[in-house]
């Protein structure tokens, strides 16, 4: 059995390693855990051989292998959870405060309570605190968080129809940028590359690097292109990057036709982007720094 277990202690979140030690740790097990926010309940999701996967965080063990009491505690959080968020919300109104309550995380011992949400400006919640640990009798944090943690914390479906990458596949978030969904060739239009936070596709990073690569061997649009097989000559129109497919505009003796090829087919001269040291397509005629 591999000693370092991976954990996830709520959904999408980042996963925490721990020293299984000498406990019989299987997959899927329920587990009970310390980490910076508290003691909490987690799965373990997977194992590893590297004894230090994340070499600025010390490896802390787990506590124990969670038993009935604990998944029943556990369940009774949860339970909970719905009637803090209830409670916080009449509190908030009370005390007049503009922010949206997105989550409520109760950890495992009940040592803390903690409420996640958003707001435009810098909130003064002290008030707020204090009247909330009046309540609960425990340590109260308010955490404020951006548009995309709030869709990962709630969860949905994107516009492809699946579940949010960020809620169900993405424990980190990746730098997104315009640039990106330029390369891959997406009409600039909020609706089209944006996701139900409002802000751009996470998947336009993760893909993204996927477009570059089969891109590094396709003609530019405007770009002069010739024919292998029959030496016609023409002007690249359109690309399709993903279907490898080229068109455009080819002399056939006194008239221009519009006509696809696929890019193995073409010779071309292709500019290589700083930085770019991959082989490029074996007919390319020239290459230019």
């Amino acid at each position: 059995m591999k000693d370092i277990i991976s954990v996830r202690t709520e959904r999408a979140e980042p996963l925490s390693f721990f020293r299984a030690m000498d406990l019989d740790v299987n997959l899927h097990d329920h587990v009970i855990v310390e980490t910076d926010r508290g003691v909490e309940y987690g799965e373990v999701v997977g194992f590893t051989d590297d004894n230090n996967p994340k070499a600025e965080e010390p490896i802390r063990s787990i506590i124990r292998v969670a038993t009935e009491d604990d998944d029943s505690r556990n369940e009774l959080n949860k339970r909970n959870e719905s009637e803090y968020f209830n409670i916080c919300e009449d509190k908030i109104k009370e005390h007049g405060l503009s922010m949206k309550l997105v989550r409520v995380k109760c950890l495992f011992d009940g040592n803390k309570i903690i409420f996640y949400f958003t707001a435009e400006t810098r909130v003064d919640f002290r008030s707020l605190v204090k009247d909330l640990a009046s309540v609960f009798r425990t340590r109260i944090e308010l955490r404020q968080i951006g548009s995309r943690d709030e869709a990962r914390l709630i969860g949905g479906l994107g516009v492809c129809g699946r579940n949010l990458c960020c809620s169900k596949t993405l424990p980190e978030f990746a730098p997104v940028s315009i640039k990106m969904a330029k390369e891959q060739n997406l009409p600039l239009t909020p609706t089209t590359i944006s996701g139900i936070c409002g802000r751009l596709m996470c998947c336009l990073s993760y893909e993204n690097s996927t477009y570059l690569d089969l891109k590094r061997n396709m003609p530019n649009i405007g770009m002069e292109i010739t024919v292998a097989e029959t030496g016609k000559k023409g002007k690249v129109t359109a690309v399709n990057v993903l279907t490898q497919m080229v068109r455009a505009e080819v002399e056939d003796k006194e008239e221009t036709q519009i006509e696809e090829y696929n890019v193995k087919d073409l010779i071309f001269k292709k500019v290589i982007r700083p930085g770019d040291e991959r082989a490029l397509h074996p007919r390319d005629m020239d290459i230019e720094e």
